[in-house]
């Protein structure tokens, strides 16, 4: 493999497991030294080490609970003084929990802003800076199919992924002048440990079991399967690249042609 991101220097969240561990494992193979940001320090710990080093980069990991917004952002901050700018900042939260939108209490709607989009928000306050010096920045924004069409029974998810959406694309207008891109990959039904409990609560609600629920699922899929984590990261690789350095405010869906069904 090249490695078109020798040199670059990236944040992943959320990459302990999942889609922001397969994008944190395909940013390293294409040469950037990742930073790791989720809570648990074992296990950040582990998936550091397990990180390709094909040009012997220097990876490592900033352990914050993403609830608690202002501290993580800070410990971002105080990172980026120690090591210097980031050049890739990719935004990757679960969601919050399952229910219907008339159901949730209003507290729901305002916890679930504070580790998406009061996170990325600080987050992105903190890169931003070295990324205009460098007239270079790329961030990427993991959300949902959501935003285009919302998906029964996460109206609390829903609701925070659409704000998101449109966050993202006045970024994506303001910051455009100083050579930073702002774009949101969107994961149709992705092999993950979300997707399995989300399986899981619906047979346990229709008295049915996940298998049957999955193949429900994946019976309005027009590729006909469940999408792998790795293939979401291979389009987050290619849009911090040199080459999608005209692509900005977009966001494409990865989900087998789900969408484009309806």
């Amino acid at each position: 493999m090249s490695h078109p991101l020798e040199g670059r220097r990236a944040i992943v969240c959320g990459s302990t497991q999942g889609i922001g561990r397969a994008c944190a494992e395909r940013l390293a193979a294409e040469g950037s030294h990742v930073t790791l940001l989720a809570r648990n320090p074992d296990a950040l710990a582990e998936v550091r080490d397990s990180l390709p080093v094909p040009l012997k980069q220097r990876h490592a990991w900033i352990a914050g609970d993403f609830a608690d917004w202002e501290t993580t952002a800070r410990s971002v901050c105080e990172f980026i003084e120690d090591r210097g700018a980031v050049d890739i900042l990719v935004n990757n939260t679960g969601g919050p929990p399952p229910g219907t939108a008339f159901d949730a209490d209003p507290a729901a709607y305002l916890e679930a802003m504070k580790p998406h989009l009061a996170l990325s928000q600080g987050l992105v306050q903190a890169v931003v800076p070295g990324m205009r010096e460098k007239k270079f920045g790329r961030i990427v924004n993991v959300v949902s199919t959501s935003i285009f069409m919302p998906i029964r029974g996460l109206g609390v998810s829903n609701t925070v992924r659409g704000a998101i959406g449109n966050w993202s694309r006045t970024l994506a207008d303001e910051l455009a002048p100083d050579g930073i891109t702002v774009n949101n990959v969107l994961p149709g039904f992705t092999n993950t440990g979300r997707l399995k409990s989300i399986f899981e609560r619906k047979a346990e609600k229709a008295g049915t079991t996940p298998e049957k629920i999955k193949q429900q699922i994946t019976s309005s899929i027009p590729a006909g399967r469940i999408g792998q984590p790795e293939e979401l990261a291979a389009l987050v690789a290619f849009l911090v690249g040199n080459e999608a350095g005209y692509i900005n405010g977009v966001s494409i869906p990865v989900d087998g042609g789900r969408l484009a069904a309806m």
